[in-house]
């Protein structure tokens, strides 16, 4: 995959590298700040379905990237190994994201307060908000780091 000749996984890493430690943040100010729930609610969901959206296409870049490229296959075998994982705790984000944004009440944006409301998920599913946030954060910088290292040495 190329765009304008260049090839398309360097350019769809950018964005997972930039929306996915900012999906991962607003996941953990949606955990942990409940009077901002009504305001982050949409971003959190957008920005993880548009995380994953980037991170598969990523690794169906990367893929066609190191097909073109075989020689590449031993230097790229870890960052391989780690957009891998990045990819599949993205999507995993995407549920507990979706969890969250239905379970987790707070204030509403109406002056009347209708519409805000708690579950008795609340506490569980935001701890579980809060360990994907981290587990995004952590496999973004593992997956960067060994694209990184693969490239530059």
């Amino acid at each position: 995959m190329e765009l304008n000749g260049v090839p398309l996984h360097p350019l769809v890493v950018h964005a997972v590298v930039v929306l996915g430690p900012l999906a991962a943040l607003t996941g953990l100010a949606y955990a942990a700040v409940p009077r901002w729930r009504w305001l982050l609610r949409w971003p959190l969901v957008v920005l993880a379905v548009v995380v994953a959206g980037a991170a598969l296409l990523a690794v169906q870049a990367g893929e066609d990237l190191l097909a073109s490229r075989p020689e590449l296959a031993p230097i790229v075998a870890d960052h391989e190994d780690a957009g891998g994982m990045l990819r599949n705790v993205v999507l995993g984000y995407v549920v507990v994201a979706g969890l969250a944004a239905w379970a987790l009440g707070g204030a509403s944006a109406l002056a009347s307060g209708r519409g805000a409301r708690e579950t008795r998920f609340g506490v569980p599913v935001a701890v579980l908000l809060v360990a994907a946030s981290v587990a995004v954060l952590v496999t973004v910088y593992l997956a960067g780091d060994s694209g990184t290292t693969a490239v530059w040495g």
